[in-house]
């Protein structure tokens, strides 16, 4: 068996191949960042079009990496129906509808939020399956989530961002303080040149709830900077990821407490956060209990997780059929119990 992975939810056009025993045999990403680098943030209609035009090119790249025979190249194909850009989701959900028509291969529509939590199983071997029960932290630009996930299919979701998801507060200060973009990578690598005064900033911890809220956090930075003029990037960096960093690692050992649960799994692109990951294994260390990383390469969008996605449905003989999308697509699960 071989399934065909394609993404393009926001800005990463991107394909892959997988076997039927999870390994990866090709992964290949275009990325959209030079594109919206002058405006230091994502426009959805030169999102879109950007994946009109390049979609076709990196799926071939993809079946020619993987070695796929020319007349059955793949047996599935794999596509986020959601959450996502809507234009971005409906480009991904045609090359999927006219590939799986052109090669009778079966449709596999998979939840995105889904493929960043199994991305912690992809590695350059066999997938290295996840310990359930467990607590997943996805957060990335675009979402901050916590779920109990009782095994493959099985998640409940405890809590939410109720504005700004981690990586869009990174994206909105470093925008504030002149950074690169994208704003993550920027702030990480900014706030190594701290001087040791790191900026304090509140740490946005809604206690009670298992949900977040950055959009305060990051307007406290825009209010310091006005009030005190002159002050090192650096250490404003330093402190506002300290701050985002410290609410994270909270709030998902609180609902790892709260639930008897002893692992943790984080994906997304904000995952590759050096800060974030040292704090977690820390505090993972001192609780006895384990916490696993996605694979930097496989952190921010890519395909292989989403054909892992499918290809645990499809053992699990829940693999569904073609759906619509959903820019607002909910994690929910999909072989019973919760």
């Amino acid at each position: 068996m071989r399934i065909l992975g394609i993404e393009t939810t926001c800005d990463e056009t991107a394909a892959a191949v997988l076997d039927g025993d999870g390994r990866v045999l090709s992964n290949v990403v275009y990325s959209q960042i030079p594109l919206h680098r002058k405006y230091k943030g994502v426009v959805p209609e030169l999102a879109s079009r950007a994946h009109c035009a390049k979609i076709a090119d990196v799926v071939a790249s993809a079946l020619a990496q993987a070695g796929c025979p020319a007349r059955k190249p793949f047996d599935a194909v794999a596509y986020a129906n959601g959450p996502g850009l809507p234009g971005a989701l409906l480009v991904g959900r045609t090359a999927a509808g006219v590939l799986s028509r052109l090669y009778g291969a079966r449709e596999v529509p998979v939840n995105h939020l889904e493929g960043h939590l199994l991305a912690c199983e992809l590695s350059d071997g066999k997938p290295r399956p996840l310990k359930f029960p467990l607590i997943a932290l996805i957060v990335s630009g675009g979402h901050t989530e916590l779920w109990l996930v009782r095994g493959y299919g099985r998640y409940r979701a405890l809590g939410r961002t109720r504005d700004d998801a981690a990586g869009e507060a990174f994206d909105k200060v470093a925008k504030l303080l002149g950074l690169d973009y994208p704003g993550g990578p920027a702030v990480e690598k900014c706030a190594r040149s701290c001087s040791g005064s790191a900026v304090e900033f509140p740490r946005p911890l809604m206690p009670g709830t298992h949900e977040f809220s950055f959009s305060g956090l990051k307007t406290a930075v825009s209010y310091r900077m006005q009030a005190k003029a002159g002050l090192n990037k650096a250490d404003v960096c330093a402190g506002f990821q300290a701050a985002v960093v410290e609410t994270l690692a909270a709030k998902t050992f609180a609902a790892a407490a709260r639930h008897g649960v002893r692992q943790i799994a984080v994906g997304g692109g904000v995952a590759a956060n050096s800060a974030l990951r040292q704090r977690l294994e820390e505090a993972a260390l001192k609780e006895k209990m384990t916490v696993r990383f996605a694979e930097r390469k496989y952190s921010t969008d890519n395909a292989a997780m989403l054909a892992l996605a499918a290809l645990r449905k499809i053992r699990a003989g829940r693999a569904g059929a073609p759906a619509r999308v959903n820019p607002e697509l909910k994690i929910k699960s999909w072989a019973g119990g919760s």
